[in-house]
């Protein structure tokens, strides 16, 4: 599994091409495949890039959840599937962003490249700084979310 770290920010040129940074790349050319799936984000106002391989695995957990022959559930994963498209990067480490996705979260020229553990995230850079957390909040995030662990295996231990 890739692992991308780190946010960069880049620029789309006229063509809805946007470059890579260089540690990205680095990540990319260790894997053994140039496909990728690009979608958007269901949370927040961003498109998500998945190396293909594990695009496979999250739609294998996807797909194990869903039942095909409830009718919601269908159109859900039918709608779900709609908003994904494959993309590969060109020899200058480039990737074309589908034109119908850029306009989904209204891509300006200047976009930030976030690296979120097995994805790319991709935001447009005011919403992306405007959206930050502060250091409190951040704090309290870890410690509602890891807190609640060491909590429940000191209870069990007792």
């Amino acid at each position: 599994m890739a692992t991308f770290i780190g946010d960069f920010v880049c620029k789309a040129d006229a063509k809805g091409r946007i470059v890579l940074p260089s540690l990205f790349k680095k990540v990319m050319n260790t894997m053994e495949e140039n496909r990728f799936v690009v979608r958007k984000d269901l949370y927040g106002n961003c498109l998500l890039v998945y190396p293909y391989p594990d695009w496979e695995t999250h739609m294998e957990e996807v797909r194990s959840k869903v039942n095909m022959f409830n009718r919601e559930e269908n159109k859900f994963y039918r709608q779900y599937i709609r908003a994904a498209a494959e993309i590969t990067f060109d020899a200058n480490g480039r990737m074309l962003m589908p034109k119908r996705l850029m306009e989904k979260i209204k891509l300006p020229k200047e976009v930030v490249m976030v690296g979120v553990d097995d994805k790319i995230e991709i935001w447009s850079k005011v919403e992306f700084e405007g959206g930050e957390m502060s250091d409190d909040e951040l704090a309290n995030m870890m410690e509602g979310i890891l807190g609640r662990s060491s909590n429940a295996e000191l209870k069990e231990g007792e």
